[in-house]
């Protein structure tokens, strides 16, 4: 005989309240019921204010409602939980995670990580697992291949029960995450930084290659091309991929031959983004006859590695571990001032990245 509908829904609240958090397919498995009528049953519940709903799994409306009135009323207190959001393969934002954690564990706020894996959209299950297990705050860097995939995170994003910060990610003016507390460097300067030090050194002809896997990427393709179309010593110049990581979301494009590029530019320098890509590139050179700096001046950009090359590569060094610090800082705050009527104003902090010269830069004969 079929269990009535009232019943059924009865066991799945108590279930969910026992444990916190619960996964769909288990309570389904446990019910003996289809994954249609596990579905239709939390939908009710959770548009009746019984349940939260995630990605895969539902939790107590009650837990979430009890720590945001604490957390009102006392701030932050010792034993919180903060959730840190990167992608994966993320070295470039190690540094940046080192001082955050330094940050919360001097609040003594515990930090939970969220590795996002690749594909779009990947962030949000992440981010609702980290709100049903009971974070007080959610300090992101998503992925965002594409402008496309941005946007679509906006209106998740500019919903969050929690307080939230960005790093590294800074959202257009005028869109849903315009007023989100984030920090992040100013890398149309760090562009800046490279072809002025090559065109300093002589260098008229140059190429940039960066990856196309993050808005940094997107960023530097676009400052570094308006910066060279714009300098009245740049003669010539010529963007390609230094490598293309586009993942699950779509196929990965073609990296032309950078040897290639350069000799038909006549280059003399070159701007290689990131720093892995960098020493790879210059190696490739070397086995094309292209000495680096003898032939070919090269500027990396990240320097998380850069400095380890032979030779050691001049790089663009963004402030990864300032940047870190900062958000947490700014998370941290906006976490005390929940519900509080005089919080805060939003901030919206650009750093400036700096210039370190090595061996992999000379000026031309």
């Amino acid at each position: 005989m079929r269990e009535p509908v009232d019943v059924r829904r009865q066991r799945i609240l108590a279930a969910v309240q026992e444990r916190g958090l619960a996964r769909v397919r288990d309570l389904a498995a446990e019910l003996q019921v289809s994954g249609v009528t596990i579905r239709r049953d939390i939908e009710e519940l959770a548009q009746e204010g019984k349940l939260r709903r995630g990605h895969g799994v539902v939790s107590s409306p009650l837990s979430a409602q009890e720590a945001q009135h604490e957390a009102r009323e006392g701030g932050i207190r010792d034993g919180d939980t903060v959730a840190v959001v990167v992608p994966e393969r993320h070295s470039y934002l190690n540094e940046a995670l080192h001082r955050a954690r330094a940050v919360f564990d001097a609040a003594g706020v515990r930090v939970a990580l969220h590795i996002a894996p690749p594909g779009p959209g990947a962030e949000r299950p992440q981010v609702e697992r980290a709100l049903a297990d009971g974070a007080c705050g959610v300090l992101l860097a998503p992925r965002w291949r594409s402008p496309d995939s941005e946007e679509a995170d906006y209106g998740w994003l500019a919903t969050l029960e929690v307080p939230a910060a960005l790093m590294e990610r800074r959202p257009p003016r005028g869109s849903a995450l315009h007023a989100l507390d984030s920090v992040c460097s100013d890398h149309w300067y760090g562009a800046q930084l490279a072809v002025e030090h090559l065109v300093r050194l002589g260098h008229r002809r140059l190429v940039f290659a960066t990856r196309d896997d993050s808005p940094t990427a997107r960023t530097l393709r676009s400052a570094l091309s308006e910066i060279a179309e714009a300098h009245p010593l740049v003669e010539k110049w010529a963007w390609t991929l230094s490598s293309s990581r586009a993942g699950t979301d779509r196929e990965p494009a073609d990296v032309a031959d950078l040897t290639t590029v350069l000799r038909e530019v006549g280059a003399t320098g070159a701007v290689l983004h990131g720093d892995v890509e960098a020493l790879m590139l210059v190696q490739q050179l070397a086995e094309n006859g292209v000495r680096v700096p003898e032939n070919c001046s090269v500027v990396a950009y990240d320097d998380v590695v850069a400095g380890l090359g032979t030779p050691p590569l001049t790089a663009v060094s963004p402030p990864k571990g300032v940047v870190g610090q900062l958000a947490a800082q700014l998370l941290l705050r906006r976490i005390e001032d929940a519900g509080e009527a005089d919080a805060q104003p939003v901030q919206r902090v650009e750093l400036l990245p700096r210039l370190i010269v090595r061996g992999s830069t000379r000026s031309t004969p």
